[in-house]
């Protein structure tokens, strides 16, 4: 008797002999097959897992564990084995088999601490850490008092039957119309069920939650009539993480992100669909009040507080800035290590270079290049091995990393500007004063400035995949890397790395069609009244398709590069990039013969979007600058492009190449390592004929170079 057990996911075929075996000693196999069978992650530690219970799959009944297999299955039936430590996927996929619970591992633990929202302060990355549920909310006292005086104003709106847009007129095209009294909580909720028109995939629990905050903060700025009783019941609703069915498509962009800010708000109100860690999907009211939550009672100006503003564009920008700065600062690092297995030299790095053409993320890139490659702090034998080879200059991807990493840094830091004063705006319209007594029509809910920045924000980081696939290209091409073809033994029986370049260069290919901007769009929308609008929803859904193909050919490239060291060995390179070859190595065994390689490409993809390599070179990074500082000088390498001159006229030094040959150098040079750096000026020039690459200091202090 045989029974098809599905653990996650995952389907485990479990022979059962004579069916005598009881139900839980068929889920304790599956469970035992799947822990066997899986492949570790280092993210997740190991942890002791148990069986909740076991269902038939068509169907879906629950199973006694103490029945036996032959008197309650069939052979070749099929079983779900749901695990204590699982929780309910929040992909609305249908599954491939009808009545299969879908379960995925429980990631989401209940946070203990509170971020204080005040609708003033909140930082890109403190919203990425509300949306991956780090923290609850609580909202400041000051913050309190602004919501409740902007409420006050709007009541007494209400109480002298003035005419007030959106509060006792419809909306858009209708703005003229006045709604009678008693039809205006009718009002509100007609808005939101209307607007409720969104299409497309949900957005996923952690994009929810960050949308469901910044709303939180923004209306916590007290600027849109909402009353504080509502404003809490979002807070209780987020900090119970009931999040409402959100799909990422049908904003435009201009009166705000109305569509999907309509359906955050329709699960709130106990409409429409929501979904919670303990409940899974289902209908929200029933998810509400599994967490003894109250839909919320929508009163005037309330429905129309919830839905104008930018704070879909804003919150994904938010993320899509985030990440950038993440995968940013490990390009270079990426980057210093592929210029290391080709032999290149980091002299075009010299700060005085950067000094004459000053600009911020020029200079940052180069310094942490400086920093990570060979040194008389970090010495090389790898860059010591080819000190006297005969190549003048590195290619443009290697060479000009300062100059096109550099304004990559210089885009994100500014585009993080303009999403973080968006993010603690006051977006609505019209807007509340309650300090002027006065209430007015204007378009702060224009999504311009997000959508503009976000755009630009792709074109940017783009550059990073543009570069690191010529990159890899020069890796796996043996006529520019003088190692084996595609990186790999036995070529023609091992393809090695062949295809991944291919994958790379079409991700690339995909960001210049992404690439092209969203905001460079507008159609009238409402009748002519929304006669120019933002496009900033793709512009930010697209930002994040971007960054993700950054994030997965910068992957490839580490994968590459770590490949390529492995037919240097035994030579060794600096410090910090051994530390990230360990890194990588802990999750990506070296290439001996082909195999899979998506799962390395997945896990090395895993380790960039959690700084992992980052964080294993950031100490090393601070070491060397500080002890730069310190010698007021810095620690330079000979320049193969260098034309010295002493008194009778120029003479062009030895220059830096690829030429294995001079590995059997590597003996006689002491220790593989630089000589110590002269003190009394910043500048170290070689002497004549002091080799190539990255090898050290020296010479005299008279001398000038010229690149």
């Amino acid at each position: 008797m045989k029974i098809s057990a599905r653990v996650r996911g995952e389907w485990f075929h479990i022979p059962c002999r004579d069916g005598k075996l009881t139900v839980k000693g068929l889920a304790d196999e599956a469970l035992k097959r799947y822990q066997r069978l899986m492949p570790a992650s280092p993210s997740f530690p190991i942890r002791k897992e148990v069986v909740s219970e076991v269902r038939k799959t068509r169907g879906g009944a629950i199973l006694d564990p103490e029945d036996i297999i032959k008197d309650v299955l069939d052979d070749n039936d099929f079983v779900s084995v749901v695990l204590e430590s699982d929780w309910p996927n929040p992909v609305m996929d249908e599954a491939e088999i009808k009545y299969v619970p879908e379960q995925i591992a429980k990631t989401y633990q209940t946070p203990t601490e509170y971020m204080t929202i005040d609708g003033n302060s909140l930082a890109t990355d403190d919203l990425l850490q509300l949306g991956r549920g780090r923290y609850k909310i609580k909202i400041s006292a000051e913050a309190k008092e602004r919501v409740q005086d902007a409420r006050i104003l709007v009541e007494k709106i209400l109480q002298e039957n003035k005419v007030v847009y959106g509060i006792t007129t419809g909306f858009g095209k209708f703005a003229r119309t006045v709604i009678e009294p008693d039809k205006l909580l009718q009002l509100q909720e007609n808005l939101i069920r209307s607007h409720s028109a969104g299409v497309g995939h949900p957005l996923p629990p952690e994009k929810t939650r960050m949308l469901l905050a910044l709303r939180i903060n923004v209306l916590a700025k007290g600027h849109s009539g909402v009353s504080l009783k509502v404003l809490m019941q979002l807070v209780d609703a987020f900090n119970a993480s009931c999040l409402s069915w959100v799909p990422e498509q049908g904003t435009v962009g201009a009166s705000g992100d109305l569509a999907p800010l309509a359906h955050l708000a329709l699960g709130m109100m106990g409409e429409g669909k929501m979904w919670s860690p303990a409940t899974g999907w289902g209908e929200a009211k029933y998810v509400l009040e599994a967490h003894n939550l109250t839909p919320i009672q929508l009163h005037a100006k309330e429905g129309l507080a919830l839905i104008n503003g930018t704070q879909l564009i804003t919150s994904l920008g938010a993320e899509a800035v985030e990440r950038a700065g993440i995968i940013a600062r490990q390009a270079d690092v990426v980057a210093a290590l592929t210029l290391e297995v080709l032999k290149g030299t980091s002299r075009a790095f010299d700060s005085e270079i950067q000094d004459i053409r000053p600009h911020k993320g020029q200079a940052t890139v180069a310094r942490r290049l400086r920093a990570l490659l060979h040194s008389s702090t970090y010495p090389s034998q790898i860059a010591a091995s080819h000190r006297f080879c005969d190549r003048v200059q590195d290619a443009y991807t290697i060479r000009c990393c300062p100059q096109v990493h550099g304004i990559v840094i210089d885009t994100i830091d500014f585009v993080r500007k303009v999403i973080v004063t968006e993010m603690n705006s006051a977006t609505d319209n019209p807007i509340v004063f309650a300090d002027r007594n006065e209430i007015i029509s204007a378009g702060n809910f224009h999504g311009e400035y997000p959508a503009k920045v976000l755009d630009y924000l792709a074109i940017g980081v783009h550059e990073l995949s543009s570069m690191s696939e010529r990159r890899i290209e020069r890796l796996v091409n043996p006529a520019l890397s003088e190692l084996p073809a595609f990186l790999t033994k036995d070529g023609g029986l091992n393809s090695g790395f062949m295809m991944a370049h291919c994958t790379a260069a079409s991700l690339v290919s995909e960001n210049k069609v992404l690439c092209h901007p969203a905001s460079v769009d507008s159609l009238s929308t409402s009748a002519g009244t929304e006669d120019h609008v933002s496009m900033g929803g793709f512009a930010a859904r697209k930002a994040l398709m971007v960054i993700r193909n950054v994030e997965r050919v910068i992957a490839i490239e580490l994968l590459a590069a770590c490949q390529a060291i492995e037919f240097l060995r035994p030579l060794k390179t600096t410090v910090p990039l051994e530390e990230v070859y360990r890194v990588v190595r802990s999750v990506a065994r070296p290439w001996d013969r082909d195999r899979y390689m998506a799962p390395d490409i997945d896990n090395v993809t895993k380790l960039l979007k959690e700084e992992k390599i980052w964080q294993s070179v950031r100490g090393y990074i601070e070491e060397y600058n500080s002890s730069q500082s310190m010698q007021n000088m810095e620690a330079q390498v000979f320049s193969p492009t260098a034309t010295v001159f002493r008194g009778g006229g120029p003479r062009v030094v030895s220059s830096s190449g690829h030429h294995h040959h001079h590995h059997q150098q590597l003996a006689s040079l002491p220790g593989s390592s630089p000589p110590p750096a002269k003190r009394g000026r910043k500048h170290q020039t070689p002497s004549v004929g002091a080799g190539g690459g990255g090898s050290g200091t020296g010479g005299d202090n008279n001398d000038a170079t010229a690149n």
